[in-house]
């Protein structure tokens, strides 16, 4: 091992030049990783899924912190005839809050959809609603990992890192997988982490929530060490060329030794990365009718739609798995006042992202998804507020082979649970899954002396949505 730590003291000693390869992706863990029989020979080659895809890509819209579905989705009448009224059973004493917001049919389809998504319900046929949904706490942290990975009790690889696994990518010059201003907390790094799964397949994070706050509302999403202001693209090729020599050196001489594998892969992505990213995430030369329709100049929707323009551009470049993440949705309190503002500020850039896409001829193979870790009680908390609810709650799909216009599963009258059409994150991640082409049963990684796989031992596809 002596000329492994060898290279390690000259990795080093090179450690600004290291962070810019680097490029956001850390130095690959070098531990946990299985042995390289049981990785592919080239772990980013594209795949053929198990069955004919529906979609090629995801972009995941995620709305960290669990917005309210009785205000947003899930339209309920009856609660509006029982506001006020003391529930008995689950928490008794607690007073029913009827929606202060009107809902209106949308579309040909006629959805119900909340007045404050006015410009979302112009797409209302493209939007599939899941009202069914369920999940296992109402507990931030552990939702949103379930949500991610599939588990709160142990560290598992997230659904971006499994998709990467499964498909592979299409752009060599761009990581698979990009994760775009996640929020610092509920589990951090782990929701886009590749846990067991070899680092290769992380996702690559530009930018953070918490810089967003201090970027006057986000107006930019950085990559880290992106250029190199001391080497030219020529010196850090020689540079990187020398490190390379060294690390397949000792791969020769190690056999089975993929970590090395993985740090080579990593370098390699990292270099090419500089040519072709930061036109990516560079938006001055959009046409100003298209920054305005996503509402990029505005205050409130300025941050979240240049994270959906940038989404695009991204997915239209051939990155496979795309997250999008705004948080501040955990109101419990100011409902009346902060709701309003939350659904504002991502009304207009989600509807320009479906838009966009449809135009562009991506929608119907590029799989939009929007949710929360859970959803919102429809009694009142602080008079003005709603609680956790793990019970039942809505997200929607759009594009990539789900039903437009469609709404599936159903709450209770008052929107407390789930009664129809339910949907675990499991039956959730099946279905995502079996939309790019991939059997969430036959999806699996040999690690620790058995077979694991995102969905457990659970998981339905729900097949009633499917075009």
């Amino acid at each position: 091992m002596s000329e492994f730590r060898s290279s390690n003291d000259l990795l080093s000693s090179r450690r600004d030049t290291l962070r810019f390869l680097s490029c956001g992706f850390g130095l690959l863990a070098l531990r946990g990783l299985l042995p390289a029989q049981e990785a592919p020979s080239d772990p980013l080659a594209p795949r053929a899924g198990h069955h004919a895809a529906r979609a090629k890509r995801v972009i995941f819209l995620c709305m960290a912190g669990a917005p309210s579905h009785v205000d947003t989705f899930d339209y309920k009448p009856k609660l509006a005839e029982h506001d006020g009224q003391t529930l008995s059973g689950y928490r008794q004493g607690a007073r029913l809050m009827a929606s202060p917001w009107k809902f209106r049919q949308s579309g040909k389809s006629g959805l119900w959809i909340s007045e404050l998504f006015p410009e979302l319900s112009k797409q209302a046929d493209q939007l599939c609603l899941l009202r069914g949904m369920q999940t296992d706490v109402p507990a931030h942290a552990q939702a949103f990992l379930k949500l991610h990975t599939g588990s709160f009790q142990f560290v598992r690889p997230s659904l971006g890192a499994w998709t990467l696994y499964g498909l592979g990518t299409t752009n060599r010059n761009l990581p698979g997988f990009v994760t775009i201003n996640p929020p610092s907390g509920q589990g951090g790094a782990q929701n886009y982490g590749s846990s067991f799964l070899p680092a290769t397949y992380q996702g690559m994070r530009i930018g953070s929530e918490r810089a967003t706050r201090t970027r006057n509302g986000g107006s930019a999403s950085a990559v880290e060490d992106i250029a190199n202001s001391r080497l030219s693209t020529e010196a850090q090729r020689a540079q990187l060329d020398l490190l390379q020599r060294l690390n397949k050196d000792h791969a020769r001489r190690e056999k089975g030794s993929d970590e090395v594998d993985g740090v080579i892969e990593s370098f390699e992505l990292a270099f090419r990365m500089q040519a072709e990213l930061p036109g990516l995430i560079d938006l001055s030369k959009e046409k100003p009718e298209t920054l305005e329709s996503y509402g990029i100049g505005k205050q409130e929707t300025d941050a979240f739609g240049r994270q959906c323009l940038m989404a695009r551009h991204l997915a239209q470049a051939g990155v496979r798995f795309v997250e999008v993440s705004m948080g501040g949705w955990d109101h419990h309190r100011n409902l009346r006042e902060e709701l309003p503002q939350k659904c504002t500020s991502i009304d207009k850039p989600v509807a320009a992202l479906l838009a966009d896409l449809k135009r562009q001829g991506m929608l119907e193979d590029t799989l939009v998804v929007w949710g929360g870790e859970f959803g919102r009680t429809p009694y009142a908390q602080n008079e003005d507020g709603r609680d956790h609810n793990n019970r039942g709650f809505t997200t929607w799909m759009a594009g990539g082979g789900v039903k437009g216009g469609y709404s599936y599963g159903a709450t209770d009258e008052n929107g407390i649970e789930a009664v129809d059409g339910r949907m675990s994150i499991h039956d959730w991640h099946a279905t995502i899954l079996h939309l790019l082409g991939i059997d969430h049963e036959r999806l699996t990684y040999n690690y620790a002396g058995r077979d694991f796989r995102l969905t457990d031992v659970h998981g339905a596809v729900a097949r009633d949505i499917l075009t």
